[in-house]
């Protein structure tokens, strides 16, 4: 059986082994597929594996022999998954593989803004402490954490990983979900309060989203939203970005309203030129790398590879179609 991997690329630049799949059939990697390179790759092809190419219905109704689309991710929005639903397409998706290291790259954005960190760094670099009178200098403000409230907007595994560590720098932790929050759930997270979205709009000096893109989270901060925030607020985005509406963003950021933002995530990737966080003030932006750690992709990978092998055998996991 062929096995076909469009965009390996992101996964895979060469520091971990394509082996298990090897182990399942012929393997032939691509590190990037255009468009119009999609049907003559997947030709005849049964199964492909997928992170960015994308598998709307007028690309998957002209391939015919296609059953099975292993999404190298956790999300799962590039394929139309109910024209593969349809048509018995087995789609399958990564679940919770980025926990720890999105919960890692959330704590390390508030630390940046708390501290200024890099920014520090290359005043050194650049000299300006070989220069200074005094034993330190610091430039703008630099805050302490403990005693501040950190908002969690969704509460899954990323969520109650990023609330565990933000209680043990002394933050206060509160948490408003979509869905019931349980009497387990309450237990397993004591240092958490769960509240409703205006509470947490109102009370946090940290908003930190951890939601997954809907039709209600597209969007969701906009001007009426960041209108009940604090003055001063910090917002931290390692969702999606698209949940923040962008140019309602860059101005509360220019007014001072929102102080800071850090976010690994906007809503085009990569970012473009004219995207209004680049011209804000006060934004901290990453390339949409909290899942990149070696150690992640490598359980991405791992967790791929199982996807396939319990298909083949006929008992498919993490099925989205």
């Amino acid at each position: 059986m062929k096995i076909v991997v469009l965009d390996g690329y992101t996964l895979n630049p060469g520091d971990i082994s394509w082996e298990p799949f090897e182990k399942l059939g012929e393997l032939v990697v691509y590190d990037y597929t255009a468009p119009s390179e999609v049907f003559e790759r997947l030709d005849g092809v049964s199964v492909c594996l997928t992170n960015k190419t994308c598998f709307p219905k007028k690309v998957l109704e002209k391939l015919p022999d296609l059953r099975y689309i292993g999404c190298l991710s956790t999300g799962f929005n590039v394929v139309d998954i109910e024209y593969a639903h349809e048509h018995g397409i087995i789609v399958t998706n990564i679940p919770e593989y980025a926990t720890f290291a999105t919960a890692q790259m959330t704590i390390a954005l508030i630390l940046e803004i708390a501290d200024k960190v890099g920014h520090h760094s290359d005043l050194v670099h650049d000299g300006v402490w070989t220069k200074n009178r005094d034993f330190c200098f610091w430039d703008g403000s630099l805050t302490e954490l403990w005693g501040k409230t950190l908002g969690l907007f969704g509460f899954g595994k990323i969520a109650s990983r990023v609330s565990k560590i933000a209680s043990a720098l002394g933050m206060r932790v509160l948490a408003c979900r979509r869905s019931e929050v349980t009497d387990e759930m309450r237990k397993a997270d004591p240092q958490v309060t769960f509240v409703d979205a205006d509470t947490l709009w109102k009370e946090s000096d940290i908003l930190s989203f951890h939601c997954p893109l809907t039709a209600a989270t597209t969007g969701l901060v906009n001007d009426e939203i960041i209108a009940k925030m604090k003055g001063g607020v910090v917002l931290i985005n390692t969702s999606r970005g698209p949940v923040l509406d962008e140019a309602s963003v860059a101005r509360a950021l220019t007014s001072g309203k929102i102080a800071a933002l850090g976010a690994d995530v906007v809503s085009v990737e990569p970012i473009r030129e004219n995207n209004p966080l680049l011209s804000a003030p006060n934004t901290y932006l990453t390339p949409h790398i909290a899942w990149a750690p070696f150690e992640t992709r490598k359980r991405l990978m791992g967790v791929a590879s199982e996807n396939l092998a319990a298909y083949l055998s006929g008992s498919p996991v993490n099925v989205v179609s």
